[in-house]
């Protein structure tokens, strides 16, 4: 009995550290981002055949943001938003060039190095190509695994990911493209021996044991459920995954089975990183967001239209009309979030670095287009945006702004004044926008023109005609 009473004693004592530990720390900060997800590809925002019960139970204990947007409709300049806080047209990195951030660019992670944190980047990146100033290490990141380059991670199965600055050699064959824009960097896998999303667990969860003690920040990019784009030309599926999990036996088509097995790549790891957390003590005090980085994709066999993929909303990626800009996002933190809540708070991932400065009570003047939407989580009153601003210099060019909460305004073929035309959308009615407004709202159209015009700076690299 003696015995006994020692034991549970120590394990109290054990746990009694734990929970001290976490109360006396700084707030740590997981942000989870997949890649190519859509708003309606989870269960708890609208998904009836794909199961994401990680993911779902991250929204039964936190707050789903139902007006999250993105930083644009494809992956890089999305990513610079998010890293920096500036829009389309202030941002550095507008277009899936590859153009590096700049040494002068200042990231969430440098601000949070200022607070004390420990800073660690597994996944994807997109901001700069090896030797670049825009390499994770160079732009505030203390650890970084991964892709550096966004068409080097199409493939699931890579011969080599980065280890801060080195290459780590995986063991998997690679046949690369030998022609194009991405020749001799996507490719496939002959052999396919080692998925990177494993490895981004492995290295994830190696992060969180390294820093139990640290105030920590984990940026995690997954690159799940992004197609190969290159498989195709191998005759292969671009949706890579090990196997089809429960889904091996759907009547489905097998490129379906294959993306719904993707997703549920995503949910093992958003599930495993949050035992992680719980089994480290660290549940408590760490605050969890979960996004994807733009809307579905129609890639590598994928079809957005099987799975609904973009719920109540229209359009996909490389889109301005919501479906390709606005992402399911969930904010999980124990004691400060209320759980199973929900906000209809405009915000996005221009948001991302005030809101982190206001967590850390940061005085810091660096100038971004964001406010923070922390008073939101904790459910407090929340200042609102006058506009969000998105640029994309894809198919014609097209600039796009949604002002007073409800009113979006879409300018398409930017380069091309002959086929020019202006879309007026009022969301609060028409959340599908298959209303155009536009003729009879003169004034509101020349609000949103106006925005445009005024939002939009000279950029180097990227260019639309009317410069």
């Amino acid at each position: 009995m003696k015995n006994i009473i020692h034991l549970l004693s120590i394990s109290l004592l054990f746990f009694s550290c734990k929970e001290a530990k976490q109360d006396s720390q700084k707030t740590n900060i997981v942000y989870i981002m997949a890649d190519d997800l859509g708003y309606g590809d989870i269960g708890a925002f609208g998904q009836s055949l794909i199961k994401t019960p990680n993911i779902d139970k991250l929204a039964k204990e936190g707050m789903m943001l139902t007006r999250h947007y993105a930083g644009n409709t494809v992956c890089a300049p999305s990513r610079c938003t998010l890293m920096t806080g500036k829009h389309n047209g202030h941002a550095t990195v507008r277009g899936n060039k590859r153009v590096p951030l700049l040494e002068e660019d200042y990231t969430v992670a440098e601000l949070l190095k200022t607070a004390g944190y420990t800073t660690g980047l597994v996944g994807k990146w997109g901001l700069g190509e090896e030797a670049s100033s825009g390499i994770p290490n160079k732009q505030g990141f203390d650890y970084f695994y991964g892709y550096l380059n966004q068409a080097h991670a199409h493939n699931h199965y890579p011969a080599f990911l980065y280890e801060n600055e080195e290459k780590d050699q995986l063991g998997n064959e690679v046949e690369y493209m030998t022609k194009g824009n991405n020749a001799g960097i996507a490719g496939h896998s002959t052999n396919k021996e080692v998925y990177s999303n494993d490895k981004f667990i492995e290295k994830s969860l190696a992060f969180i044991q390294q820093n139990v003690n640290n105030p920590f920040f984990l940026y995690l990019p997954v690159t799940v459920p992004h197609a190969n784009n290159e498989s195709q030309h191998f005759d292969e599926s671009g949706m890579e995954v090990p196997d089809l999990g429960i889904y091996a036996n759907e009547d489905w088509p097998e490129d379906q089975k294959r993306h719904a097995a993707m997703i549920g790549e995503l949910d093992k790891t958003v599930g495993l990183i949050m035992k992680k957390l719980k089994d480290e003590g660290l549940d408590k005090n760490t605050l969890v967001i979960f996004t994807s980085d733009n809307g579905p994709h129609n890639e590598g066999g994928a079809d957005s239209d099987f799975f609904n993929s973009n719920g109540p909303l229209r359009g996909t990626k490389r889109d301005l009309y919501d479906g390709g800009i606005r992402v399911p996002t969930i904010a999980r933190w124990p004691g400060k979030i209320e759980a199973g809540s929900s906000s209809e708070h405009v915000s996005g991932f221009v948001d991302l670095f005030e809101t982190l400065k206001d967590l850390v009570k940061i005085d810091d003047n660096h100038k971004t287009d964001g406010i923070s939407f922390l008073p939101t989580l904790l459910g407090q009153k929340q200042a609102k945006h006058d506009f969000l601003y998105w640029e994309f210099y894809e198919k014609g060019g097209k600039q796009g702004v949604l002002f007073d909460d409800n009113w979006k305004c879409i300018k398409l073929h930017v380069n091309d004044s002959t086929k020019t035309k202006v879309e007026l959308y009022n969301l609060a009615e028409d959340i599908e926008e298959q209303n155009d407004i536009a003729s009879s709202n003169p004034e509101l159209v020349a609000k949103g023109l106006k925005i445009m015009k005024q939002e939009h700076t000279l950029s180097s690299d990227f260019k639309f005609d009317f410069e």
